[in-house]
């Protein structure tokens, strides 16, 4: 093999070129103001890559040819242009960092404590308990008795000497319940009244997932919008070199048209998050309770979620013990029980007891009754039937709401652990990672050492890299609130 055999391929070389041009540029950018630069011989401009849209220049000894009189001769390179316009681009804003927040913006614990004292679901839920724990008033009150009074032949002479004298009787009963009815339905009402309360506890807590679902929603479309605005004034910046360049003749009417293309992504990117910022506000506002939006309305929290210290196991038992539903229906199978036990006490005679007292004329007289039902056909059967099979029924919404909490905290636990995998490897790596790629791109291509196309790559990698990474976190916090719904139990500080 001849020594012109080992020489590679020229679309082999053009990717050594260019970054050694990149690396002679980022050396010429670094160097003292004093030192003085070796221009670049032709030779070694004729072997820039194809893939570049810069102009070559001609030979040394060429005259320069005329710019058309709309354009400008250049008299700094694109790189000088940046630093002499007194802008430097500000590097992309750290997702990792919270958002900025105005003063008096509320954190997720004081927007949950607004919401308990003015949510509209929460308070009618409150209101609700309280007409239910009123029936535990009249499911003790004991039945009334019964006053009558009778008179006849009052306008006659009390001797008889016109026909029977005038007669009063004054009568007195009372219903005496049997079968211990009363007990039962104090059992009936309180197991009401606490399965109400558990079912209120359960709103709360639903409503409070939903209100941290929100602030999730929230805090990230303000996270967002931040990085939108910050990227769409550095590339409204970059657009205003390219033209700079497209002016001087540096870059193409075809390249710089299709990196100021690029700007209506950005502009597009800000318009949609400002749109889910605001949209966002509104929601958690009214979550709060607030009747009508306030413009002014802010929050603060962290971006980075925390990592939870217990394991799948202790979060399953601390949610069969915390669980409000599990408590309603536990709940439920208790009044079941002892509305099955009324039934059968209502099967039972109540006897009616009655005393009379009779004046008939100048004579006095006593007497009583009492009336006992004979329950021969009805014993109130249909009902202990019913009840007896709706206490089974409890029983059973016993079993499906546990295997329903276990079913949820584990459903939780993997979204939470999947999540938290996803997010902790943009946050240790891939936001680095596509920032440093965009920032040597970026200058690569202002410095001539970096094709069109590669860049545009670049920055759509950026911007996805950046939107996943936001969605990462954001699957990861809605995560760690549905494993806290899931568990009644606050994990997050």
């Amino acid at each position: 093999m001849t020594r012109l055999d080992r020489i590679p391929p020229w679309h082999q070389l053009c990717p050594a070129i260019t970054l050694l041009l990149v690396v002679a540029s980022l050396a010429h950018a670094q160097a003292p103001p004093g030192a003085v630069s070796t221009p670049t011989s032709a030779a070694s401009q004729a072997q820039a890559p194809t893939g570049t849209n810069q102009s070559v220049p001609a030979a040394p000894a060429a005259p320069a040819p005329a710019l058309p009189a709309t354009l400008g001769a250049p008299s700094q390179t694109p790189a000088q242009q940046t630093q002499g316009s007194g802008y430097t681009p500000s590097p992309s804003p750290d997702l990792r960092k919270p958002p900025n927040s105005k003063p008096g913006a509320l954190t997720l614990q004081q927007v949950i404590d607004l919401a308990r004292t003015q949510n509209p679901t929460i308070l009618a839920a409150e209101q609700n308990l309280r007409a239910v724990r009123g029936q535990e008033l009249q499911a003790g009150v004991r039945t009334n008795p019964f006053f009558g009074v009778n008179g006849t032949n009052v306008t006659l002479p009390p001797d008889g000497s016109k026909g029977n004298p005038d007669a009063y009787a004054f009568q007195f009963s009372r219903l005496f319940e049997r079968g211990n009815k009363r007990g039962y339905r104090l059992q009936t009402a309180r197991a009401t009244t606490a399965q109400t309360q558990a079912q209120l506890d359960d709103t709360i807590r639903q409503t409070v997932l939903q209100i941290k679902l929100a602030f999730v929603r929230m805090l990230f479309a303000k996270a967002s919008l931040d990085l939108a605005d910050a990227n769409l004034k550095d590339f409204r910046h970059e657009i205003e070199v390219a033209n700079d360049r497209y002016k001087a003749g540096d870059i193409g009417k075809l390249d710089f048209e299709r990196l100021d293309l690029q700007l209506g992504n950005f502009e597009s990117d800000q318009a949609n998050a400002e749109i889910n910022l605001l949209q966002a506000s509104d929601q958690l506002q009214s979550f709060i309770g607030n009747d009508t939006p306030k413009p002014g309305f802010d929050i603060s929290g962290d971006i980075i979620p925390p990592i939870l210290p217990q394991t799948e196991q202790e979060l399953i038992q601390g949610a069969l013990t915390r669980r409000p539903d599990y408590a309603a229906a536990r709940a439920a199978v208790t009044a079941a029980e002892a509305n099955a036990r009324l039934a059968i006490a209502n099967g039972t005679a109540d006897p009616t007891l009655e005393g009379e007292f009779d004046k008939s004329g100048y004579y006095n007289s006593f007497g009583f009754n009492v009336n006992i039902p004979i329950r021969i056909f009805d014993r109130n059967q249909g009902n202990k039937e019913t009840a007896r099979l709706q206490a089974d029924s409890a029983r059973l919404s016993v079993v499906a709401a546990r295997n329903q909490v276990t079913s949820d905290v584990d459903q939780a636990w993997i979204g939470y652990t999947r999540a938290r995998a996803l997010s902790d490897r943009f946050g240790q790596h891939y936001l680095d990672e596509s920032a440093d790629v965009l920032t040597i791109s970026r200058f690569a291509y202002d410095h001539g050492g970096l094709a069109l196309i590669d860049y545009l790559d670049a920055l759509r990698e950026a911007r996805a890299t950046t939107t996943a990474a936001l969605n990462a976190y954001t699957t990861t916090w809605q995560a760690i609130h549905a494993l806290s719904a899931a568990t009644a139990i606050e994990l997050t500080p």
